[in-house]
C-alpha cells in the first residue's frame, strides 16, 4: 500500500463511524475497519474483508494493552513521546502484514533485552582505553626515568663500578639497582614513599605492537610533543639507558618504595596455599629469605639482631643460614653475624644470609580468605557470591586480582560489587581487582549471573597479591657495628607475594 492509500483510508474513517451504534467494526466495499475507543483518541486497525475478524480484534486488543503498558496516560502528547517504543512493539506484532503469536508478556521481553555480546565490547572497548591510558603513564615515567639517569651519567662522567671487597666463597644473589641515584640518607630506620601503581592490562588485547604504539599516540593526542621532547637526549653523544630495574619493578607492583640506607635488608617471603571451597585448608607452604646489602665499606662488619617471630610460626619454622654465617645462639636470640671476626660483608652486593621454611594445615595462618558461593537456579542460570576477607590485619595487600573461571560461552552480569573488574579473555574467566586490602578495609564482596548450572565450574579460584609485611613477622630489630656495638641506620624492605594461591 502506498502512502497516499493509507493517508486516504484514514482520512474516511471518521466519516464512517456511526453514531450511537455498539460496534467495533465497520466495512468499505474494500476494507474493513476495526476499532477501539481510547478516552479521547482510537486505535484503528485496517484489515482486507477476508481476514479473520476474531483474529483482528483479538490483535486490536494487544495493541490497545501495549499502548496502556508503555503510556502512562492516553494523551496525543503521551502517545508521540512514546512513539518509537510504541512503533517497535507494533513492528514485534506484525511481520509483513500477518500477525506473530507474541502475548504482552513476550513483547516486553523483546523491548527490555539486554544483549549480552554488546556488553561485552562495551567491556572490551574501555579496557582498552584503561590500558592505553595505563601504558601512556608508565611510558611517561620510564622516559622521565631514563632522562634522569642520562643526565646523573653526564654530571659524573665515565665512572666505574665498585670493587666489593669481602667473602671470596660467598655465592651473591644477582641484583637488579634502580636507575634513580640513591637519595640521601636520613635517621629514620625504614623510609618510604609511595609509587605509583604498575601497568595492568586487563580484558582482550589485540593487534599487534605497532598497532599498541598507534593506539597510544591516538590516546595522547596533543601530547604526543611533550613525549618527544622527553625522549630526546640532551648530548648527542651520551646514549640512554634502557632502565635495568624494569623486570624488578613490575613484580613489586604497588608496593611502597623503600629507600635504600647504607645497609639494606629485603625479607621476601612466598606463599603457596589451597583453600577447600567448603572450608579448611589443604595445604600451605611458606619460603622466606633475607638478603643483605652492604653499600658503604666502613659498615662491613657488622651483626643483624632479628626480632621476636610469631607464636604460630616460632616452634614449626625450619631455618638455613649462610655457611659463613654463625648459627644461632642457645640463649634464644637471632643474631646474623659473620663466623669469622676479621671478615667483613661484602659490599655493593646482595647476599643471602637466611632462609626459612613453614609447611601446614593450620587455617588459622592464612593471611586471605575467599568464600566463593555458587546458587544454580532453574532457568539454566548460577548466580554468584564471592567474598574476601583479611585474616592478618598486620599486613597490607596490593593488586590484589581473584579470578573466577566461567562456564564456557557463558558471559556474567555483574549486580554487585567493590573494586574493579574485568573479563580475561585467554583464560575465560571474571578477574576481580581490589587496590589494595588493609585492616581498615578488610572484606569485600561480588555477585553475578552467568548461564550454566554446574558449581564445580567456578573453581578453582585463583588469588595473586603482594603485600607489604611478613607472614612470621620476620624483621630486622636493630643493626650494630660487630667490634664496638654502636648502632648503625638501616632500612628494611619486607614483602611476601602469592606463588599459588588458589580455592579448590
Amino acid at each position: 500500500m502506498t502512502r497516499t492509500r493509507i493517508e486516504s483510508l484514514l482520512g474516511s474513517f471518521p466519516k464512517l463511524i456511526p453514531t450511537g451504534s455498539q460496534h467495533t467494526s465497520v466495512e468499505t466495499s474494500e476494507v474493513r475497519y476495526v476499532y477501539q475507543p481510547l478516552e479521547d483518541l482510537y486505535i484503528l486497525l485496517i484489515t482486507n474483508k477476508a481476514s479473520n475478524i476474531l483474529q483482528d480484534i483479538e490483535t486490536l486488543h494487544l495493541f490497545a494493552r501495549i499502548v496502556s503498558d508503555i503510556c502512562r496516560t492516553v494523551e496525543e502528547r503521551e502517545i508521540l513521546k512514546h512513539t518509537f517504543d510504541l512503533l517497535s512493539a507494533v513492528d514485534e506484532i506484525v511481520s509483513l502484514g500477518y500477525r506473530e503469536p507474541l502475548n504482552l508478556m513476550q513483547v516486553r521481553n523483546v523491548l527490555e533485552m539486554d544483549s549480552h555480546e554488546e556488553k561485552i565490547q562495551e567491556i572490551i572497548e574501555k579496557n582498552k582505553e584503561l590500558e592505553a591510558k595505563e601504558d601512556m603513564k608508565r611510558r611517561v615515567k620510564q622516559l622521565e626515568m631514563q632522562r634522569r639517569e642520562q643526565q646523573r651519567r653526564a654530571g659524573s662522567g665515565s665512572g666505574g663500578g665498585y670493587s666489593g671487597s669481602g667473602i671470596g666463597s660467598y655465592s651473591p644473589v644477582p641484583r637488579f639497582e634502580a636507575p634513580s641515584p640513591v637519595p640521601p640518607r636520613t635517621s629514620s630506620p625504614a623510609p618510604s614513599t609511595l609509587r605509583a601503581p604498575a601497568f595492568k592490562g586487563s580484558g582482550m588485547k589485540l593487534g599487534s605492537k605497532k598497532a599498541k604504539q598507534n593506539e597510544l599516540l591516538d590516546a595522547l593526542g596533543g601530547e604526543v610533543g611533550t613525549l618527544e621532547d622527553l625522549s630526546a637526549p640532551a648530548t648527542p653523544s651520551v646514549p640512554i639507558p634502557e632502565p635495568a630495574a624494569a623486570t624488578a619493578q613490575n613484580t613489586r607492583g604497588s608496593l611502597p618504595e623503600v629507600t635504600p640506607e647504607s645497609v639494606h635488608i629485603v625479607i621476601k617471603e612466598q606463599i603457596s596455599a589451597q583453600l577447600i571451597r567448603e572450608g579448611g585448608l589443604k595445604s600451605m607452604e611458606l619460603k622466606g629469605d633475607m638478603n643483605l646489602e652492604v653499600h658503604d665499606a666502613e659498615f662491613a662488619k657488622i651483626k643483624l639482631l632479628l626480632a621476636p617471630l610469631s607464636s604460630d610460626f616460632s616452634s614449626n619454622l625450619q631455618f638455613k643460614q649462610h655457611p659463613n654465617v654463625a648459627k644461632f645462639g642457645a640463649s634464644g636470640d637471632r643474631v646474623i653475624l659473620l663466623k669469622d671476626p676479621s671478615r667483613s660483608f661484602p659490599v655493593n652486593q646482595s647476599l643471602a644470609v637466611l632462609k626459612w621454611r613453614y609447611t601446614g594445615k593450620d587455617e588459622s595462618v592464612v593471611p586471605l580468605s575467599i568464600n566463593c558461593w555458587p546458587t544454580p537456579s532453574n532457568d539454566g542460570t548460577c548466580d554468584v557470591n564471592i567474598e574476601y576477607e583479611l585474616e592478618n590485619e598486620s599486613l597490607t595487600l596490593y593488586d590484589v586480582v581473584i579470578s573466577i573461571p566461567l562456564p564456557t560461552g557463558s558471559y556474567p552480569t555483574v549486580s554487585s560489587h567493590s573494586g574493579d573488574w574485568s573479563l580475561n579473555a585467554s583464560t575465560h574467566s571474571l578477574d576481580w581487582s581490589i587496590p589494595t586490602i588493609s585492616a581498615e578495609d578488610k572484606t569485600g564482596i561480588l555477585e553475578f549471573s552467568v548461564g550454566g548450572d554446574d558449581a564445580g565450574t567456578f573453581f578453582p579460584v585463583k588469588v595473586n597479591f603482594v603485600a607489604q609485611g611478613s607472614l612470621v613477622d620476620m624483621s630486622v630489630a636493630s643493626v650494630a657495628k660487630a667490634d664496638d656495638g654502636s648502632d648503625v641506620v638501616f632500612s628494611q624492605d619486607v614483602t611476601i607475594s602469592a606463588e599459588d594461591y588458589s580455592v579448590i
